[in-house]
Protein backbone atom coordinates (compact mmCIF):
# COMPACT_ATOMS: atom_id res chain seq x y z
CA UNK A 1 0.00 0.00 0.00
CA UNK A 2 1.33 3.33 -0.92
CA UNK A 3 2.83 5.21 1.97
CA UNK A 4 0.37 8.62 2.17
CA UNK A 5 -2.38 6.35 1.97
CA UNK A 6 -0.93 4.51 5.13
CA UNK A 7 -0.32 7.72 6.57
CA UNK A 8 -3.84 8.92 6.21
CA UNK A 9 -5.40 5.90 7.47
CA UNK A 10 -3.04 5.51 10.61
CA UNK A 11 -3.84 9.47 10.93
CA UNK A 12 -7.72 9.50 9.84
CA UNK A 13 -7.82 6.77 12.53
CA UNK A 14 -6.04 7.69 15.53
CA UNK A 15 -8.23 11.15 15.49
CA UNK A 16 -11.32 9.66 15.39
CA UNK A 17 -10.53 7.50 18.55
CA UNK A 18 -9.15 10.53 20.05
CA UNK A 19 -11.93 12.60 19.14
CA UNK A 20 -14.45 9.88 21.17
CA UNK A 21 -12.01 9.74 24.12
CA UNK A 22 -12.52 13.47 24.57
CA UNK A 23 -16.07 13.03 24.52
CA UNK A 24 -15.72 10.15 27.12
CA UNK A 25 -14.03 12.03 29.58
CA UNK A 26 -15.76 15.03 29.01
CA UNK A 27 -18.90 12.72 29.84
CA UNK A 28 -17.22 11.81 33.44
CA UNK A 29 -16.03 15.22 33.99
CA UNK A 30 -12.30 14.36 33.66
CA UNK A 31 -9.76 15.87 31.71
CA UNK A 32 -8.80 14.23 28.10
CA UNK A 33 -5.09 14.81 28.87
CA UNK A 34 -4.31 11.51 30.54
CA UNK A 35 -6.50 9.48 27.78
CA UNK A 36 -4.54 10.98 24.83
CA UNK A 37 -0.85 10.20 26.67
CA UNK A 38 -2.33 6.59 27.01
CA UNK A 39 -3.52 6.44 23.67
CA UNK A 40 0.26 7.49 22.34
CA UNK A 41 1.20 4.28 24.47
CA UNK A 42 -0.92 1.94 22.90
CA UNK A 43 0.10 3.09 19.52
CA UNK A 44 3.56 4.04 20.08
CA UNK A 45 7.23 2.12 20.32
CA UNK A 46 6.83 -1.63 22.30
CA UNK A 47 2.65 -0.54 21.79
CA UNK A 48 -0.38 -2.96 21.25
CA UNK A 49 0.12 -1.71 17.84
CA UNK A 50 2.80 0.90 16.51
CA UNK A 51 1.90 3.43 13.76
CA UNK A 52 4.82 3.76 11.54
CA UNK A 53 3.85 6.10 8.58
CA UNK A 54 2.52 8.83 11.28
CA UNK A 55 5.13 9.18 13.60
CA UNK A 56 6.61 12.19 11.55
CA UNK A 57 3.67 13.94 11.00
CA UNK A 58 2.76 13.67 14.58
CA UNK A 59 6.61 14.88 15.74
CA UNK A 60 6.16 18.13 14.01
CA UNK A 61 2.56 18.52 14.69
CA UNK A 62 3.55 18.27 18.48
CA UNK A 63 5.68 21.03 18.26
CA UNK A 64 3.23 23.12 16.64
CA UNK A 65 0.76 21.99 19.22
CA UNK A 66 3.50 23.82 21.96
CA UNK A 67 3.90 26.80 20.00
CA UNK A 68 -0.61 27.24 19.86
CA UNK A 69 -0.33 26.96 23.35
CA UNK A 70 1.91 29.52 24.06
CA UNK A 71 0.77 31.74 21.66
CA UNK A 72 -3.21 31.53 22.83
CA UNK A 73 -1.91 32.04 26.49
CA UNK A 74 -0.35 35.22 25.24
CA UNK A 75 -3.14 37.05 23.95
CA UNK A 76 -5.13 36.62 27.24
CA UNK A 77 -2.52 39.71 28.62
CA UNK A 78 -0.94 42.64 27.40
CA UNK A 79 2.44 43.33 27.55
CA UNK A 80 2.04 45.66 30.81
CA UNK A 81 0.33 42.80 33.13
CA UNK A 82 3.30 40.70 31.68
CA UNK A 83 5.85 42.63 32.59
CA UNK A 84 4.36 43.27 36.41
CA UNK A 85 3.29 40.13 36.81
CA UNK A 86 7.18 39.36 36.23
CA UNK A 87 8.03 41.47 38.63
CA UNK A 88 5.64 40.51 41.32
CA UNK A 89 6.69 36.80 40.72
CA UNK A 90 10.14 37.22 40.79
CA UNK A 91 11.03 35.85 44.26
CA UNK A 92 8.44 32.97 43.71
CA UNK A 93 10.73 32.17 40.77
CA UNK A 94 13.62 32.28 43.05
CA UNK A 95 11.68 29.88 45.58
CA UNK A 96 10.45 27.75 42.08
CA UNK A 97 13.98 26.99 41.61
CA UNK A 98 15.42 26.13 44.96
CA UNK A 99 12.08 23.71 46.10
CA UNK A 100 12.25 21.69 42.40
CA UNK A 101 15.55 21.92 41.27
CA UNK A 102 17.32 20.67 44.03
CA UNK A 103 15.59 17.25 44.93
CA UNK A 104 16.09 16.43 41.23
CA UNK A 105 20.14 17.64 41.60
CA UNK A 106 19.83 15.41 45.21
CA UNK A 107 18.55 12.11 43.99
CA UNK A 108 20.85 12.06 40.82
CA UNK A 109 23.38 12.13 43.37
CA UNK A 110 21.98 9.78 45.24
CA UNK A 111 21.63 7.33 42.73
CA UNK A 112 25.48 7.96 41.95
CA UNK A 113 24.69 9.13 38.32
CA UNK A 114 27.47 12.20 38.82
CA UNK A 115 27.55 16.18 39.12
CA UNK A 116 26.80 16.45 35.10
CA UNK A 117 23.43 14.14 34.97
CA UNK A 118 22.02 16.04 38.77
CA UNK A 119 22.50 18.97 36.31
CA UNK A 120 20.66 17.70 34.09
CA UNK A 121 18.03 15.63 36.20
CA UNK A 122 17.78 19.57 38.27
CA UNK A 123 15.95 21.16 34.77
CA UNK A 124 13.78 18.29 34.02
CA UNK A 125 11.87 18.15 37.82
CA UNK A 126 12.34 22.17 37.97
CA UNK A 127 9.75 23.74 34.86
CA UNK A 128 6.40 22.66 34.75
CA UNK A 129 4.70 21.91 31.29
CA UNK A 130 3.49 25.51 29.94
CA UNK A 131 1.45 23.59 27.34
CA UNK A 132 -0.40 21.07 29.20
CA UNK A 133 -0.93 23.69 31.93
CA UNK A 134 -2.43 25.85 29.42
CA UNK A 135 -4.61 23.24 28.44
CA UNK A 136 -5.68 22.33 31.72
CA UNK A 137 -6.70 25.92 32.25
CA UNK A 138 -8.72 26.36 29.15
CA UNK A 139 -10.62 22.78 29.76
CA UNK A 140 -11.29 23.90 33.75
CA UNK A 141 -12.47 27.35 32.37
CA UNK A 142 -9.60 29.17 34.66
CA UNK A 143 -8.12 31.75 32.74
CA UNK A 144 -10.10 34.33 33.86
CA UNK A 145 -9.48 33.74 37.80
CA UNK A 146 -7.49 35.77 39.86
CA UNK A 147 -4.90 33.51 40.50
CA UNK A 148 -4.03 32.64 36.90
CA UNK A 149 -1.50 35.63 36.48
CA UNK A 150 0.38 34.30 39.53
CA UNK A 151 0.61 30.83 37.23
CA UNK A 152 1.56 33.08 34.05
CA UNK A 153 3.91 34.89 35.64
CA UNK A 154 5.63 31.48 37.26
CA UNK A 155 5.48 29.67 34.09
CA UNK A 156 6.93 32.74 31.93
CA UNK A 157 9.82 32.90 34.62
CA UNK A 158 10.70 29.16 33.78
CA UNK A 159 10.42 29.66 30.15
CA UNK A 160 13.13 32.36 30.36
CA UNK A 161 15.10 30.72 32.69
CA UNK A 162 14.89 27.48 30.19
CA UNK A 163 16.72 30.50 27.37
CA UNK A 164 19.44 30.26 29.59
CA UNK A 165 19.40 26.84 31.28
CA UNK A 166 19.56 25.33 27.96
CA UNK A 167 22.66 26.66 25.94
CA UNK A 168 24.70 26.30 29.41
CA UNK A 169 23.25 22.51 29.95
CA UNK A 170 24.21 21.99 26.34
CA UNK A 171 27.63 22.80 25.97
CA UNK A 172 27.97 21.32 29.55
CA UNK A 173 27.05 18.04 28.10
CA UNK A 174 29.16 18.68 25.19
CA UNK A 175 32.27 19.59 27.33
CA UNK A 176 32.95 23.17 25.58
CA UNK A 177 33.98 24.30 28.91
CA UNK A 178 33.55 28.07 30.02
CA UNK A 179 33.79 30.11 26.82
CA UNK A 180 31.61 27.98 24.90
CA UNK A 181 28.69 27.67 27.39
CA UNK A 182 29.71 31.62 27.98
CA UNK A 183 29.09 32.39 24.63
CA UNK A 184 25.17 30.49 24.26
CA UNK A 185 24.40 31.78 27.27
CA UNK A 186 25.45 35.57 25.75
CA UNK A 187 23.67 34.75 22.96
CA UNK A 188 20.45 33.64 24.45
CA UNK A 189 19.97 35.93 26.96
CA UNK A 190 20.50 38.74 23.70
CA UNK A 191 17.83 37.04 22.08
CA UNK A 192 15.52 37.34 24.87
CA UNK A 193 16.00 40.68 25.36
CA UNK A 194 15.48 41.69 22.25
CA UNK A 195 12.17 39.54 21.37
CA UNK A 196 10.53 41.03 24.80
CA UNK A 197 11.84 44.34 23.62
CA UNK A 198 10.43 44.43 20.29
CA UNK A 199 6.75 42.60 21.78
CA UNK A 200 6.32 45.33 24.61
CA UNK A 201 7.59 48.56 22.87
CA UNK A 202 6.57 48.04 19.26
CA UNK A 203 3.87 45.50 19.53
CA UNK A 204 0.84 48.25 18.60
CA UNK A 205 2.86 48.46 14.93
CA UNK A 206 3.13 44.46 14.59
CA UNK A 207 -0.63 44.72 15.49
CA UNK A 208 -1.65 47.34 12.46
CA UNK A 209 0.17 45.22 9.94
CA UNK A 210 -2.28 42.52 10.44
CA UNK A 211 -6.14 43.58 9.47
CA UNK A 212 -8.65 41.83 11.88
CA UNK A 213 -11.74 42.39 9.40
CA UNK A 214 -10.09 39.70 6.66
CA UNK A 215 -10.50 36.50 8.58
CA UNK A 216 -8.00 34.44 6.10
CA UNK A 217 -5.25 37.19 6.27
CA UNK A 218 -5.47 37.55 9.70
CA UNK A 219 -4.89 33.55 10.36
CA UNK A 220 -2.35 33.70 8.17
CA UNK A 221 -0.56 36.37 9.27
CA UNK A 222 -0.70 36.03 12.83
CA UNK A 223 0.28 31.95 12.46
CA UNK A 224 2.73 32.72 9.81
CA UNK A 225 4.77 35.53 12.55
CA UNK A 226 4.25 32.94 15.00
CA UNK A 227 6.25 29.96 13.52
CA UNK A 228 8.58 32.34 12.24
CA UNK A 229 10.03 33.79 15.91
CA UNK A 230 9.29 30.51 17.21
CA UNK A 231 11.86 29.09 14.92
CA UNK A 232 14.28 32.32 14.77
CA UNK A 233 14.53 31.42 18.78
CA UNK A 234 14.84 28.31 18.62
CA UNK A 235 17.52 28.51 16.03
CA UNK A 236 19.42 30.91 18.35
CA UNK A 237 18.93 28.09 21.51
CA UNK A 238 16.07 29.46 23.26
CA UNK A 239 12.91 28.37 23.69
CA UNK A 240 10.53 28.25 20.53
CA UNK A 241 7.93 28.15 23.51
CA UNK A 242 8.80 31.71 24.88
CA UNK A 243 9.06 33.34 21.62
CA UNK A 244 5.48 32.20 20.43
CA UNK A 245 4.45 33.49 23.95
CA UNK A 246 6.09 37.00 23.66
CA UNK A 247 4.55 37.12 20.48
CA UNK A 248 1.03 36.74 21.99
CA UNK A 249 1.92 39.41 24.08
CA UNK A 250 2.56 41.63 21.48
CA UNK A 251 -0.45 41.38 19.63
CA UNK A 252 -3.53 43.39 21.06
CA UNK A 253 -6.60 45.20 20.39
CA UNK A 254 -9.09 43.41 17.73
CA UNK A 255 -6.57 41.88 16.35
CA UNK A 256 -5.73 39.46 19.38
CA UNK A 257 -9.74 39.22 20.15
CA UNK A 258 -10.66 37.92 16.38
CA UNK A 259 -6.87 35.85 16.50
CA UNK A 260 -8.04 34.15 19.02
CA UNK A 261 -11.54 32.90 18.25
CA UNK A 262 -9.79 31.69 14.64
CA UNK A 263 -6.84 29.87 16.17
CA UNK A 264 -8.61 27.84 19.24
CA UNK A 265 -9.88 25.38 16.57
CA UNK A 266 -6.45 24.76 15.46
CA UNK A 267 -4.87 25.01 18.95
CA UNK A 268 -6.85 22.15 20.31
CA UNK A 269 -6.06 19.82 16.97
CA UNK A 270 -2.50 20.29 17.70
CA UNK A 271 -2.57 20.53 21.22
CA UNK A 272 -3.87 16.92 21.13
CA UNK A 273 -1.08 15.69 18.71
CA UNK A 274 1.53 16.87 21.20
CA UNK A 275 -0.07 14.81 23.61
CA UNK A 276 -0.46 11.90 21.32
CA UNK A 277 3.31 12.34 20.28
CA UNK A 278 4.42 12.20 24.15
CA UNK A 279 3.07 9.08 24.58
CA UNK A 280 4.24 7.76 21.26
CA UNK A 281 7.69 8.63 21.94
CA UNK A 282 7.51 6.75 24.95
CA UNK A 283 8.52 2.73 25.27
CA UNK A 284 5.82 1.18 27.62
CA UNK A 285 9.13 -1.43 27.99
CA UNK A 286 11.39 0.88 29.81
CA UNK A 287 8.85 2.06 32.31
CA UNK A 288 8.87 -0.91 34.72
CA UNK A 289 12.66 -0.72 35.96
CA UNK A 290 12.19 2.48 36.66
CA UNK A 291 8.93 2.87 38.10
CA UNK A 292 9.33 3.01 41.57
CA UNK A 293 12.53 5.52 41.74
CA UNK A 294 10.44 7.99 39.46
CA UNK A 295 7.05 7.51 41.28
CA UNK A 296 9.06 8.76 44.43
CA UNK A 297 10.36 11.45 42.41
CA UNK A 298 7.34 12.46 41.09
CA UNK A 299 5.28 12.66 44.52
CA UNK A 300 8.39 14.18 46.06
CA UNK A 301 8.41 17.00 43.63
CA UNK A 302 4.85 17.63 42.70
CA UNK A 303 4.78 18.41 46.96
CA UNK A 304 7.62 20.99 46.20
CA UNK A 305 5.38 22.42 43.32
CA UNK A 306 2.30 22.47 45.25
CA UNK A 307 4.21 24.50 47.88
CA UNK A 308 5.36 26.74 45.10
CA UNK A 309 2.29 27.81 43.39
CA UNK A 310 0.23 28.27 47.04
CA UNK A 311 3.38 30.68 48.52
CA UNK A 312 3.39 32.49 45.52
CA UNK A 313 -0.14 33.09 45.72
CA UNK A 314 -0.48 33.74 49.10
CA UNK A 315 2.39 36.34 48.51
CA UNK A 316 0.20 38.82 46.22
CA UNK A 317 -3.23 38.44 48.49
CA UNK A 318 -4.97 35.19 46.81
CA UNK A 319 -7.22 33.67 48.80
CA UNK A 320 -7.01 30.27 50.08
CA UNK A 321 -8.77 28.25 47.18
CA UNK A 322 -7.03 29.86 44.74
CA UNK A 323 -3.38 29.41 46.82
CA UNK A 324 -4.52 25.60 46.42
CA UNK A 325 -5.56 26.07 42.66
CA UNK A 326 -2.12 27.56 41.80
CA UNK A 327 -0.02 25.06 43.41
CA UNK A 328 -1.65 22.05 41.74
CA UNK A 329 -2.04 23.36 38.32
CA UNK A 330 1.54 23.93 38.13
CA UNK A 331 2.41 20.02 39.25
CA UNK A 332 2.54 18.65 35.61
CA UNK A 333 6.31 18.64 33.64
CA UNK A 334 6.39 18.15 29.96
CA UNK A 335 8.00 19.31 26.89
CA UNK A 336 10.88 21.08 28.44
CA UNK A 337 12.27 17.87 30.88
CA UNK A 338 11.75 15.70 27.65
CA UNK A 339 13.88 18.19 25.70
CA UNK A 340 16.39 18.33 28.40
CA UNK A 341 16.47 14.78 28.56
CA UNK A 342 16.93 14.43 24.90
CA UNK A 343 19.72 16.42 24.77
CA UNK A 344 21.43 14.15 27.47
CA UNK A 345 20.99 10.77 25.77
CA UNK A 346 22.01 12.67 22.28
CA UNK A 347 25.62 13.63 24.26
CA UNK A 348 25.88 10.10 25.48
CA UNK A 349 27.95 10.96 28.73
CA UNK A 350 24.80 10.26 31.45
CA UNK A 351 23.86 8.07 32.69
CA UNK A 352 21.77 5.93 30.02
CA UNK A 353 18.58 5.52 32.69
CA UNK A 354 17.98 8.70 32.83
CA UNK A 355 16.11 8.87 29.70
CA UNK A 356 13.57 6.24 30.86
CA UNK A 357 13.16 7.53 34.09
CA UNK A 358 12.60 10.97 32.84
CA UNK A 359 9.81 10.14 30.03
CA UNK A 360 7.99 7.72 33.58
CA UNK A 361 8.46 10.85 35.56
CA UNK A 362 7.03 12.74 33.18
CA UNK A 363 4.22 10.81 32.53
CA UNK A 364 3.15 10.20 35.61
CA UNK A 365 2.90 14.15 36.70
CA UNK A 366 0.60 14.76 33.24
CA UNK A 367 -1.18 11.89 34.06
CA UNK A 368 -1.94 12.90 37.67
CA UNK A 369 -1.83 16.45 37.26
CA UNK A 370 -4.86 17.75 35.47
CA UNK A 371 -6.76 15.15 37.81
CA UNK A 372 -5.56 17.05 40.69
CA UNK A 373 -6.35 20.42 39.43
CA UNK A 374 -9.90 19.30 39.66
CA UNK A 375 -9.35 18.40 43.30
CA UNK A 376 -10.28 22.42 44.76
CA UNK A 377 -13.39 22.00 42.60
CA UNK A 378 -14.69 18.96 44.58
CA UNK A 379 -17.45 19.40 47.26
CA UNK A 380 -15.36 17.72 49.69
CA UNK A 381 -12.22 20.19 49.00
CA UNK A 382 -13.79 22.86 49.83
CA UNK A 383 -15.79 21.44 52.87
CA UNK A 384 -12.31 20.86 53.98
CA UNK A 385 -11.08 24.19 53.83
CA UNK A 386 -14.29 25.33 55.18
CA UNK A 387 -13.06 23.53 58.38
CA UNK A 388 -9.90 24.12 58.74
CA UNK A 389 -10.65 28.28 58.57
CA UNK A 390 -13.50 27.79 60.92
CA UNK A 391 -10.80 26.18 63.37
CA UNK A 392 -8.43 29.02 62.49
CA UNK A 393 -10.98 31.42 63.80
CA UNK A 394 -12.31 29.32 66.91
CA UNK A 395 -8.49 29.58 68.54
CA UNK A 396 -8.39 32.16 71.32
CA UNK A 397 -5.92 34.71 71.00
CA UNK A 398 -4.04 35.32 73.67
CA UNK A 399 -3.08 38.66 75.14
CA UNK A 400 0.59 39.44 76.36
CA UNK A 401 0.53 40.62 79.86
Amino acid sequence: MHETTILLIEVGALLLGLGLLGRLSRRIGLSPIPLYLLAGLAFGHGGLLPLTASEEFFAVGAEIGVILLLLMLGLEYSAGELVGNLRAAAPAGLIDALLNALPGAAFALLLGWGWVAAVVLAGITWVSSSGVIAKVLADLGRLGNRETPVILSVLVIEDLAMALYLPLVTALLAGTGLIGGGFALGVAVFTVVLVLVVAIRYGHFISAMLSAKDAEALLLGVLGLTLLVAGIAQKLQVSAAVGAFLVGIALSGPVAHHATELLTPLRDLFATVFFVFFGLATDPREIPPVLLPALALAILTMATKTLTGYLAARRVGIAVPGRWRTGLALVPRGEFSIVIAGLAVAAGSVEPQLAPLAATYVLITVVTGPLLARVPDFAWFKSWLRQRAAARAAVPVVSPE
